[in-house]
């Protein structure tokens, strides 16, 4: 019996916490329990993530259905290694905003956060008029460069130009739910995510396969179902953000640029880009040889297993986000023991989860492939891709904790060299090696994935050990 009302209290103790973790309420994270912090967080956050990653599962699932299904998947994937650019300038700018959020929140100074954040979407705004429009214009140019052929580039230009051209909103996404994340209320971030899903996958189908008056756009209508979806998202964050209630202090003064503070976001926010940009333009590169060495159905299905891969990974780089808050405002309180403990807490709880998905692709990696195509030569690639790169799980789990610790520091320099010496000194050169010099084709990039991701996680967690990070200020 004794045992029997252990595991009550400890249901009933969890169910409590899931509670307030989804409520969205101002909780002090310098003080209490660590690991009581790290759900807290946590909870919203993998949620959140698995929200972004239905994105693109939810366009790949429908278009993956199409009478030209191989075509449309190649498109679909290929404009997400495309979209992830514009992810690295974003992620960047977001994981400034969060930094010097946390740190700001940390010194309980919420009008110098509040300011910080609207500066960020300044820069954010600018940044992506140019992006925006060189996707419109060079659409067709980009899917050719990437190994489409000339037919998939024709059929997928609409595509490209509405996702490109929209992707402001892509920016804004990340970047209001890094700020929201730097505060600590990681549940607005998860709802503004539930609600732009909840909308792409309602309008996907009509828009797609038509419905009533509205025409069958095909694979367009995947990209404006998306946008559509994700504008949506954003006005809910807007909502909260200029909130009398919320707990950053939002001024019209605020949207007045401020130089000093630019710079400042900027000195954090470009390291970050290049961090992310520098691991991007890999996978691109890792995409194109793919692309050149399978053939379109090898393409589809690499596209297809990245898709399946991010699903899964994405959660657990949203437990790993937890560290980035936890950090911040613990080193803007001065608690830097309590910072690296909250790492070490959070470390443990990713690996058990990446675990798990490693036994889930290695057992179920066929049914996995047949949810999202009917093409058996599409799930064959998808299936060695899936089971190969699932090798190096559980030190993704690990490094993903690593790079977050360090970012949420506002030290965005240590993983960016760490990215460029793992990536484009090793995982590129291996993947080119195997594929093309050894024959194996895409099997060689697929191996060159792992291999990669593990030397990046040891390289990680010896400099987190060294503890440089602590000094660095925002």
């Amino acid at each position: 019996m004794s045992d029997i009302r252990k595991y009550q209290r400890g249901f009933a103790g969890f169910y409590v916490l899931l509670k307030q973790s989804l409520a969205g309420k101002d909780v002090d994270y310098t003080t209490g329990s660590i690991r009581r912090s790290v759900m807290l967080l946590a909870i919203p956050m993998m949620l959140e993530m698995i929200m972004e990653s239905v994105f693109a599962l939810v366009d790949l699932y429908f278009v993956g259905h199409l009478s030209n299904s191989s075509q449309a998947v190649q498109v679909v994937g290929l404009t997400e290694s495309v979209l992830s650019i514009i992810y690295a300038i974003a992620i960047g700018i977001s994981m400034a905003a969060t930094a010097v959020v946390a740190r700001r929140v940390g010194e309980k100074n919420p009008e110098a956060a509040g300011r910080a954040g609207i500066q960020a979407i300044l820069i954010a705004i600018a940044i992506n008029a140019v992006i925006s429009i060189a996707g419109l214009v060079f659409a067709k140019d980009i899917l050719l460069l990437m190994g489409a052929s000339h037919d998939t580039a024709l059929q997928g230009t609409p595509f490209v130009q509405i996702m490109t051209g929209g992707s402001t909103v892509i920016m804004l996404l990340f970047l209001i739910n890094g700020i929201f994340r730097g505060v600590g209320n990681a549940a607005i971030a998860m709802k503004s995510l539930w609600l732009a899903n909840i909308a792409n996958i309602v309008l996907d189908p009509i828009l797609i396969n038509g419905l009533g008056p509205i025409p069958a756009f095909g694979l367009t209508g995947a990209a404006i179902a998306t946008t559509v979806g994700r504008g949506i998202g954003v006005c809910y964050q807007l909502y909260y953000l200029f909130g009398k209630d919320f707990v950053l202090k939002v001024r019209l003064a605020h949207f007045v640029p401020r130089l000093k503070q630019i710079k400042a976001l900027l000195a954090i926010a470009m390291p970050g880009m290049l961090q992310f940009a520098i691991a991007s333009c890999s996978w691109i590169f890792l995409a194109q040889l793919v692309a050149v060495t399978g053939g379109d159905h090898g393409s589809a299905g690499y596209q297809t297993a990245l898709r399946l891969m991010m699903f899964f990974m994405l959660p657990a780089w949203g437990l790993s986000n937890a560290a980035t808050t936890l950090v911040g405002q613990n080193l803007g309180a001065k608690q830097f023991l309590r910072a690296e403990q909250a790492v070490m807490k959070t470390v443990k709880y990713n690996m058990i989860f990446m675990l798990i998905v490693t036994v889930i692709f290695l057992l179920f990696s066929q049914l996995l492939a047949a949810i999202f195509t009917n093409d058996s030569q599409i799930q064959e690639v998808t299936i060695r891709a899936l089971r190969i790169m699932s090798v190096g799980f559980v030190f993704y789990g690990l490094g993903m904790v690593m790079v977050n610790a360090f970012n949420g520091a506002g030290d965005t320099r240590t993983p960016t060299w760490i990215n460029f010496f793992g990536f484009w000194l090793f995982q590129v050169p291996l993947a080119y090696l195997l594929a093309k010099y050894f024959a194996l084709g895409p099997d060689g990039v697929f191996i060159a994935i792992p291999a990669s991701e593990i030397g990046i996680t040891i390289a990680g967690f010896i400099l987190f050990k060294r503890g440089n990070w602590k000094k660095t200020e925002v």
